[in-house]
């Protein structure tokens, strides 16, 4: 919490610059007797220091979005699913961890991949990528998947955009929920699409033509097989609107790039639109990008407020961990609280054509 003084009175003066009051709150060494949960994990790394501390302090804040009438956007980047973390997102959804979800039209894709009925495999960094390449495997650090199939999957894409209507725009939010109906009927287990579709929970992907999606559509394209479009700007459109509907917002972030961007303009659109929004009251975010070198991935939260897309006096915490960690960490210690889950008040959407929002 930031603190103001009187430029008339000295800062040794102050209550809040006394050594007494900087030095009241002493760390708490972890003991590990009794910590049987990631609940109580978490809860005993506020205590420490660090990026332990900042992970248990994140956890804080999610409970407070749940307990809130509030509605939970999430950000993630990265390989997240081909790394394992699918069935942590499902189980967010599923749960109503999280309202809405914007991600990277890889993470879609690998979501499908995996929904009917394939795997990612685990590599080495150090493997030998001309080998890989000849033959035909690809490699995301220390995971690998079989090009051959995403091919396929690149196709199945293409013909599924081609059944579509021709003649008008999807917003992702749209044609994503399609897909995820279309998906449920070929697995047997739910991914994030097909969860999302079940559970009527939008998901958007903001640069989908940067993804084995955007090169399935293209590639049926090409081939004569469809003239399908997005309205990327439908997307901006709705997420400001589910903003601006919203009694309170928080966020959740795993990763930067263009999901986290995409998710905090949406109230800067919302201001413009005249919403009467004021930044989003809950943040918590988990990357690895530093803010020094000036890119949104690492971004503070505090930049943020500069731009009206934090709430001044947000309730706020930024982890600098690998998602991969984060992640596992913090869901199976939020999913031990069903009774907080069962008691929030869940946003509804009814995903026509048109979004509709009941915050």
């Amino acid at each position: 919490m930031k603190h103001t003084h009187s430029s008339s009175a000295p800062v040794e003066d102050t209550p809040e610059a006394s050594k007494a009051h900087i030095l009241s709150n002493p760390t708490r060494p972890f003991d590990p007797v009794g910590a049987t949960t990631p609940s109580e994990i978490l809860t005993r790394m506020q205590g420490t220091a660090f990026q332990g501390k900042q992970l248990g302090l994140a956890f804080e804040v999610w409970k407070k979005m749940l307990g809130d009438r509030c509605t939970i956007m999430m950000g993630m980047s990265g390989a997240m699913v081909p790394a394992g973390m699918r069935r942590l997102v499902v189980r967010m959804i599923e749960n109503r961890l999280i309202d809405c979800l914007v991600s990277t039209g890889a993470n879609f894709f690998h979501d499908l991949h995996e929904t009917l009925g394939n795997f990612h495999y685990q590599g080495s960094a150090a493997t030998d990528d001309v080998l890989l390449a000849e033959n035909l495997i690809d490699r995301m650090y220390d995971v690998l998947a079989d090009e051959e199939k995403f091919r396929e999957h690149d196709q199945w894409i293409g013909r599924f955009a081609a059944s579509l209507d021709q003649s008008r725009p999807y917003t992702t939010r749209e044609f994503l929920f399609l897909l995820g109906k279309e998906l449920a009927k070929h697995s047997k287990e739910d991914g994030i699409v097909s969860a999302a579709a079940k559970a009527g929970i939008p998901l958007y992907c903001p640069a989908i033509a940067d993804s084995s999606i955007g090169i399935g559509i293209a590639a049926n394209r090409y081939e004569g097989g469809n003239r399908f479009t997005f309205d990327v700007i439908g997307d901006v459109v709705e997420t400001a609107r589910i903003v601006a509907e919203s009694k309170a917002t928080g966020v959740i972030y795993f990763g930067g790039g263009t999901p986290k961007n995409f998710v905090q303009q949406t109230e800067v659109t919302a201001i413009i639109m005249n919403a009467g929004v004021t930044g989003h009251k809950y943040a918590v975010q988990c990357v690895t990008d530093a803010p020094h070198w000036g890119g949104l991935s690492g971004c503070t939260f505090e930049e943020a407020q500069s731009w009206g897309k934090i709430a001044k006096d947000a309730s706020m915490v930024t982890c600098h961990s690998d998602s991969t960690i984060a992640m596992p960490i913090l869901v199976s210690a939020l999913l031990e609280h069903s009774e907080l889950i069962a008691r929030r008040h869940r946003p509804s959407f009814k995903m026509g054509r048109e979004l509709e929002v009941s915050a």
